[in-house]
């Protein structure tokens, strides 16, 4: 196959704080899907395929998958950095844009404004900036750099989160940031726990009947002119996900 930028979804059905997630339904549709379909209308995605675990409470997750004619891989639960290694291993693409399956708000025109930006600048690797909304998140990177984050990854948080080990590394490799416009690094668009699933549904609920390829700046207009809902999930960390594992590396670190 053609060198491709290839976008891999990382999704599981279980998880902590809100078990069954990615699969929880949204005006009928799951989340998941709802979230494939806004990734499709990306112009510099040439491929998505969903990452999940061979977990059994994942079965559900390849169920759906196999349902709407979308890719499925399979692979480890918690070695994720391995998860993402083996499925670019079938594809061979150049470059991988990776997502996360709790983000059912993406916006595509921000992941290609971040692809456009990391060819450009010839990167290793490109962010969004935490500016951006929690749920607006995405990376690129090359293959040569997931490779070498693969071979060379020891601590937990690199093996769970994938891109810590080249975030960490600034002098091997030409990491970059892609900025937002302005500092809504208070806003929660993510589906981590109940409360943001209430704020997400009620974002779908007011928008997608009348527009079903809304965009941030939408949601923006739409939570201005109702304030009070962007209150429901405020009390919440952002990645707090990545501060646990943070914390284990510094267990393991002590065990060396």
């Amino acid at each position: 196959m053609e060198s491709m930028i290839l976008a891999i979804l990382q999704a599981r059905y279980s998880s902590s704080r809100l078990p069954g997630k990615v699969l929880k339904p949204i005006l009928g549709k799951p989340i998941l899907l709802h979230q494939i379909e806004r990734i499709q209308n990306s112009e510099m995605i040439d491929q998505i395929v969903v990452a999940t675990s061979d977990n059994v409470a994942d079965d559900a997750i390849e169920r759906v998958c196999l349902d709407n004619e979308i890719m499925v891989f399979r692979g480890s639960l918690d070695n994720v950095l391995d998860r993402f290694y083996q499925c670019s291993k079938l594809y061979n693409p150049e470059y991988i844009v990776r997502l996360t399956g709790d983000c059912p708000l993406i916006d595509w025109e921000v992941i290609d404004g971040m692809i456009q930006y990391f060819l450009e600048g010839n990167f290793d690797y490109v962010e969004t900036s935490l500016k951006f909304p929690d749920g607006l998140d995405a990376e690129v990177m090359t293959v040569s750099a997931l490779m070498q984050a693969k071979y060379n990854a020891a601590l937990p948080s690199e093996i769970e989160h994938v891109t810590q080990y080249i975030c960490n590394r600034g002098e091997l490799f030409n990491n970059g940031v892609f900025e937002f416009k302005q500092n809504l690094s208070h806003l929660r668009l993510t589906v981590d726990e109940p409360e943001d699933f209430v704020l997400v549904k009620y974002i779908y609920k007011s928008l997608y009947e009348n527009n079903p390829l809304f965009l941030i700046d939408d949601i923006l207009n739409l939570l201005q002119d109702q304030p009070e809902f962007t209150k429901i999930n405020n009390k919440f960390i952002r990645n707090e996900g990545l501060k646990k594992s943070l914390q284990e590396d510094e267990e393991f670190l002590k065990n060396v």
